[in-house]
């Protein structure tokens, strides 16, 4: 098996995650993350939803976020926090990304790459 590229972003820190890619629209969906395990996820978010991530930051290994730049509230606490934040990222994929197993690789100073596992 191989992994795809299928975004590219802004990276807030320099490291790699590897994970599984967990969708986030609703609060909801947070609550449902916490209770099932944030644990090696990294979540997919719409905008840079510092606030609406607060509970799970500390136990997920990445997040990936549609807007946003290394200036965003999420991105300066994703380095503090030490985990890769791919802001602005466009995702080129047409499939369910929900459940994918994916991983964040960092492509010099601030550019990143958002990969996943190819079925």
């Amino acid at each position: 098996m191989s992994y795809k590229k299928i975004a590219e972003g802004m990276i807030s820190c320099e490291k790699k995650a590897e994970g599984e890619l967990v969708v986030i629209k609703t609060v909801q969906d947070v609550v449902s993350l916490l209770k099932s395990g944030a644990e090696g996820k990294i979540p997919i978010v719409q905008d840079a939803g510092t606030t609406t991530l607060a509970p799970v930051l500390s136990r997920i290994c990445g997040v990936v976020c549609l807007s946003g730049g290394l200036g965003a509230h999420l991105a300066i606490v994703t380095r503090e926090f030490g985990i890769p934040g791919l802001m602005g990222a466009e995702i080129k994929y047409d499939g369910e990304l929900n459940g994918k197993k994916a991983k964040i690789v960092a492509c010099g100073e601030s550019k990143g790459e958002l990969h996943i596992l190819e079925d």
